[in-house]
């Protein structure tokens, strides 16, 4: 660094063309310039450089000025500090070109913004407008290799060697972690200690490489100068940078965001970046845009990083950012974009070329046999877009089995580390004796399709059975109201499968499997396995039943008497009156929907109601679904609610209800209500069909005599006019028209109140998933109005 006397001083200033004293504004000794414009290796091009020359010198009055002069250098390899084993600068190839070409190759190699070289020439030497420079200012025109208490280094005189060197000090500052870095440091005003100082904290790398270079900070008396003369404790090199960079170049703050690029990675299924970015226009978090190829994805860095808040403490600590996106075939650049707020531009902070994890998943269907009870498969796979295990189905003929691969497998580890050793699969899938096609599928997650592993054929062998005889025991008969359930267990010594149990009520029998958990029967039979238990009902009639269990034998052999037990069923009417309520009767042009409950306390059957209209009577039955006369009369059962429609003339009607007994007493009065129907008028034109998609609701599922009570809602948008219900089981379909009375919806969408459904689907004993569709009048899809399971005992 050049002594005091050695920075350009006002004398000199002047002597070149500068400005008159005035008193700086803006000069802020803890931020002196940013580091995105004082480390931006494409601020300038040569031409540029070349161009402001002669502008700032214009004619040369002694063939030395920098506009014309030209500078000799040996090329450079890079430049790796020794302390950190950073990248310092990049290699300059050497020659003999003008001083413009020269500092732009600086400025490239080494980062180091070619405006901020410029600035360093002119406060250290005066070289940027001196049209007669001398032979010294030439030698010591970076100040470089100059100290302040003694004479410069003749290892680094001359133009060339100072821009190179010089431009390669202000990098070493940071890249090497050379001396003050960003923080607290005293600085003085003067190298005379008397003259005292400051602490400052130096909010940046830029910041501190100047104090590092010319370690003093201007007092008062030169600041309030401008370009001029202070006092004897003023130093000017710093404040002479200020003052010519903002003069020349504007601002020293900039405006670009600058940043990091931490991390760039391909992951399962992911690209993931991390770094950290910050706009010195604003404190706030800025965006990042994160590019795979073509497809941009925006994040935020908003991350805490306080090492990035302790390095730039005027912007804080909530500038980093983590993120993944979605991973594409192929190789293709990631690069990493900060998003400019306010004055500036967005800037590139980075990219990589990086290979996606992901498509279609991959592996291996090593083996498949026959086993005892189906047929033994195992294998690997992995989907390249999940770090964890993935799915894989495997099907023995049209039988279909999923299957986790999530088995430990080293060997796919080793030859797949960024995925784990979680991926292997092993079972067996059940199946009879027979010869089938036994093929194996890796389910896709993300991008790509699911893959055949390959097909084996395996033919499944039958056991030898020996034909003994079933074993167990009829444990115990329970009977509630005509209901009886018979427990106990059995096995077949041949199998260590399940195997049927037959109950017989006079010649009817009922079939079970014994498949229920007995760890007592486990215990005594340890080669069988504990699932040897039943527990089986039977309706029976009233009086006294005998009902017999039988062990069924699962190959040859005969089946085995389990024993016999004796139950009586007994009708028992009290004679008690129905209950019940004529809850509504509703009216919606001329249909009337009357609605309500009734039940026999001597009999959970549902029991017959007698309507009246006008005086004409019509019998119903109350057997729909009422879960809250359940809840109310547990003993009798949900069934006993009813809803029923009919036609009313013009005018007011009166209907009456009268719950009929179901044995001994009488049929007592639920309740009369009267209604009104308008006379009719024309309906309007029907609007066009928009094609528009119907509503609706599948509200209840209810187990009922001969299957399975459902109820719900649904409308067209395009017409008033009831549209169809499709239910379905499985393969097998029912039409129903929701036309019934529902003024929730009628109030709710103002179509009308003709769109509810209430009806029963057959179905036989076991769970069921039962869907409803609503089908649309005209143009337009059928959606799914919901799906429902329901268990028919």
């Amino acid at each position: 660094m050049a002594p005091i006397g050695a920075d350009v001083t006002p004398t000199e200033l002047d002597a070149a063309g500068g400005a008159q004293p005035l008193a700086l504004t803006g000069f802020n000794p803890t931020n002196l310039i940013s580091d995105d414009v004082f480390y931006d290796g494409n601020a300038m091009s040569a031409a540029q450089i070349q161009q402001f020359l002669d502008q700032k010198i214009g004619a040369c009055s002694n063939g030395q000025c920098i506009n014309v002069l030209s500078a000799s250098i040996s090329s450079r390899a890079a430049v790796i500090s020794q302390r950190t084993g950073n990248l310092v600068c990049n290699a300059i190839q050497g020659g003999t070109m003008r001083v413009a070409e020269l500092i732009y190759r600086a400025q490239v190699a080494c980062g180091i913004s070619a405006k901020a070289i410029l600035v360093t020439l002119q406060k250290e030497q005066g070289l940027v407008t001196s049209r007669a420079p001398s032979d010294r200012n030439l030698r010591a025109a970076m100040g470089q290799a100059c100290p302040d208490t003694a004479p410069c280094d003749p290892a680094f005189a001359g133009i060339g060697p100072q821009i190179v060197s010089g431009t390669t000090q202000l990098k070493t500052y940071r890249a090497g972690a050379f001396s003050r870095q960003p923080g607290i440091h005293f600085i003085g005003y003067h190298p005379n200690t008397g003259c005292g100082g400051t602490s400052l904290d130096l909010s940046n790398y830029a910041t501190t490489a100047l104090y590092n270079y010319t370690p003093y900070q201007p007092n008062a008396a030169a600041l309030n100068a401008g370009y001029g003369l202070g006092d004897g404790c003023s130093s000017y090199g710093n404040r002479n940078f200020y003052n010519y960079y903002t003069d020349w170049f504007g601002s020293t703050q900039g405006g670009n965001p600058f940043g990091n690029i931490e991390l760039i990675e391909s992951v399962p299924g992911s690209f993931r970046v991390r770094g950290w970015a910050i706009d010195p226009n604003t404190t706030a978090p800025i965006e990042v845009h994160v590019y795979a190829g073509a497809n941009g994805y925006p994040t935020v860095a908003n991350i805490n990083r306080p090492d990035v808040g302790q390095a730039y403490p005027a912007s804080g600590s909530q500038h980093g950012f983590d993120v993944r996106i979605p991973a594409q075939a192929g190789t293709l650049n990631v690069c990493i974009y900060a998003i400019n707020t306010g004055p500036g531009t967005n800037v590139l902070l980075g990219c990589a070329p990086r290979t996606g994890m992901t498509g279609s998943p991959f592996g291996s269907f090593e083996a498949a046999a026959s086993a005892e009870g189906g047929v033994a498969v195992s294998g690997w796979a992995i989907d390249p877009d999940l770090a964890g295990p993935s799915e894989v189905h495997v099907y023995v003929g049209a039988a279909g089995k999923a299957l986790r691969a999530d088995i430990a497998r080293p060997d796919v580890a080793a030859a797949y580390p960024a995925y784990g050793a979680g991926h292997g699969f092993r079972a067996t899938i059940p199946a009879s004796v027979g010869t089938y096609q036994v093929c194996a599928y890796a389910i896709n997650v993300g991008a790509g399709a699911t893959s055949n592993l390959g097909c084996r054929s395996v033919t499944v062998a039958g056991p030898v059975d020996p034909g003994r005889a079933p074993l167990g025991n009829f444990e115990a008969l329970t009977v509630a109201g005509n209901v009886a359930t018979a427990t106990g267990w059995a096995l077949d010594p041949d199998t260590g499968g399940a195997i049927k149990v037959q109950l017989n009520v006079a010649g009817a029998i009922t079939e079970y499997v014994a498949d229920k958990a007995r760890p007592d029967v486990g215990a005594a039979y340890p080669q069988h396995g504990v699932n040897h238990g039943f527990a089986g009902t039977v309706t029976l009639p009233t009086g006294q039943s005998q009902v017999c269990a039988f062990a069924v034998n699962s190959g040859s052999g005969g089946n085995t008497a389990l024993g016999c037990r004796t139950a009586n069923v007994a009708e028992v009417d009290r004679g008690r009156d129905p209950i019940g309520f004529f809850e509504s009767l509703s009216v919606s042009g001329n249909v009337a929907t009357a609605s309500g409950w009734a039940l026999d306390p001597d009999t959970s059957s549902s029991i017959a109601v007698h309507l009246y209209i006008n005086g004409s009577g019509k019998e119903i039955i109350a057997s729909r679904a009422r879960p809250d006369i359940g809840a109310a009369y547990p003993a009798t059962g949900p069934n006993h609610g009813f809803s029923e429609q009919f036609t009313l003339p013009t005018g007011t009607s009166n209907v009456c209800a009268y719950g009929i007994n179901s044995g001994r007493g009488s049929n007592p009065f639920l309740g009369c209500r009267s209604v009104t129907v308008a006379a009719a008028t024309a309906p309007p034109p029907p609007a066009a069909d928009q094609g528009r998609a119907p509503l609706g609701f599948f509200e209840s599922i209810v187990p009922t005599a001969g299957g399975a009570a459902i109820t719900g809602w649904a409308l067209d948008p395009d017409t008033t006019a009831p549209i169809e219900v499709h239910v379905y089981v499985g393969a097998s379909g029912w039409p129903f028209v929701a036309d019934r009375i529902r003024p929730d919806v009628g109030a709710a969408y103002r179509m009308g109140d003709n769109h509810g459904f209430s009806a029963t689907v057959p179905l036989g004993p076991g769970t069921h998933r039962v869907c409803a569709y609503a089908i649309n009048s005209g143009a337009g899809a059928n959606p799914l109005i919901g799906c429902r399971e329901v268990s028919i005992p």
